[in-house]
């Protein structure tokens, strides 16, 4: 793991045990947040871990409600000793700990066992658009999430934001700088 993404899947576990540590309803949509944030990464690195922490923050904003308070501390010292393991350079039980962490999450509840893969599928998706908001081709996005194209579109097709996007720089002023930069007069 490159030291960039080992520290941003850190600072990314570090703020999640704050927020679940914090047991006040309002710092549930921090959760949220806090998967959008970790969700620019997954379109500036395209790494593995930093999509697979990104998933499991955002499953553990969707079920957090339906989770009891033994499971809420088993998660909170499940990501405690991710931290560790990934902090000691420990992959293999880091990589361990994650897939207890999505299996905890899953097993935490029995209504959430009957809709987990529906959640995890829905994360994927949402994160997905985030990542075509940011950029990225339908095929990276889909790709990078483990979906299928078509999984993807029937979810971005019903979106609007992508015609409300507005340029923040004219047309004109991008075309001069381009030929600036290319020295063509």
């Amino acid at each position: 793991m490159k030291g960039v993404i080992k520290k941003t899947v850190l600072s990314a576990l570090n703020r999640t045990i704050n927020i679940l540590e914090k047991e006040h309803d309002e710092n549930v949509e921090q959760l949220r947040i806090l998967s959008n944030d970790v969700i620019e990464d997954v379109a500036l690195y395209k790494d593995l871990d930093v999509i697979s922490v990104t998933v499991l923050i955002y499953s553990i904003y969707k079920v957090i409600a339906s989770i009891s308070k033994e499971n809420r501390q088993l998660i909170i010292d499940g990501l405690k000793s991710a931290r560790g393991y990934l902090d000691q350079g420990n992959y293999g039980r880091y990589n361990k700990e994650i897939k207890t962490l999505f299996n905890l999450v899953k097993k935490s509840n029995a209504k959430i066992k009957v809709h987990f893969q529906d959640v995890m599928h829905a994360a994927r998706i949402k994160k997905s658009a985030v990542l075509l908001k940011k950029g990225l081709s339908i095929g990276q996005a889909a790709g990078l999430m483990g979906l299928s194209n078509w999984d993807l579109q029937q979810y971005a097709g019903k979106n609007t934001y992508f015609a409300d996007h507005h340029e923040k720089i004219q047309v004109k002023k991008r075309l001069l700088t381009a030929l600036k930069i290319f020295g063509v007069k």
